[in-house]
């Protein structure tokens, strides 16, 4: 590669943390980063696939173990990077089932990750930072803005999700820290996650022709075209970009 084309890479000299990194939605923004030019520290739990993305993608990205509901865990992480230009906290789960099916332990374990993981990652951003200025990209969901009878755990987590990145936000914008927050909300999208969620229910089939039909663009998106959008958010092109939703969903919230 020459000077001319790395210069030119998007994210070139930029050091980017992100969480879930080893698979689906996170995967695929690691790879697409680390082609734009950014050193990547995967986080996450699963160490094989961690260690096994990192080694495929070379000098450019690293893993580090991180459970996002961990406040030591978040300590150790950031800590250990010298200089960070962007959090994506992409780490999630989804639970399905409606208020009479979701039990209590189950509606802890969703806001314990999709809540409070985030909430620490903004938290340890915001700290680190703070000197520099910098991008933070928190992941919701279409689920965060459009309701689910049979989501209600994941609508509330997601919704919390992109609340707390307007305030985050503001706080930032209001302290002159040169940091912005904003949040990505994703349609459907083929992920192993999605996996998950189809082996939870009983007619699999016909949940996924219902995700299909309610994208008015006639079907679920890829994990490239997420990362595509995480990409202008970490640039400098988005400097001027905070508190704002980015509805990545083939038309379903229209």
């Amino acid at each position: 590669m020459s000077f001319e084309e790395e210069k030119h890479m998007r994210l070139n000299g930029k050091t980017a943390l992100i969480t879930g990194g080893s698979s689906g939605l996170g995967a695929a923004m690691t790879k697409r980063f680390v082609a734009e030019g950014a050193s990547v520290v995967i986080a996450d739990i699963d160490d094989a696939g961690g260690e096994a993305l990192a080694a495929e993608l070379g000098e450019k990205a690293r893993y580090i173990h991180l459970d996002v509901t961990q406040e030591a865990d978040w300590a150790a992480a950031v800590g250990g990077i010298e200089t960070l230009d962007c959090v994506i906290n992409n780490a999630g789960i989804t639970t399905a089932g409606n208020i009479e099916q979701v039990t209590l332990e189950q509606f802890r374990h969703e806001f314990e990750i999709d809540v409070v993981g985030v909430f620490l990652g903004c938290k340890y951003a915001v700290a680190k930072m703070k000197g520099t200025g910098g991008s933070i990209i928190n992941m919701s969901s279409l689920a965060g803005i459009r309701a689910n009878a049979d989501l209600v755990a994941y609508n509330g987590a997601k919704a919390a999700v992109a609340h707390m990145t307007k305030s985050i936000a503001a706080h930032c914008g209001k302290s002159g820290y040169g940091i912005r927050c904003n949040s990505i909300h994703p349609g459907v999208i083929r992920t192993p996650i999605l996996d998950k969620v189809l082996a939870q229910v009983p007619n699999p089939d016909e949940v996924y022709a219902g995700w299909v039909a309610v994208h008015p663009i006639g079907r679920i998106g890829t994990p490239e075209e997420i990362a595509a959008i995480a990409v202008y958010l970490a640039s400098d092109e988005s400097t001027f970009t905070t508190g704002a939703e980015f509805r990545i969903d083939g038309g379903s919230s229209i």
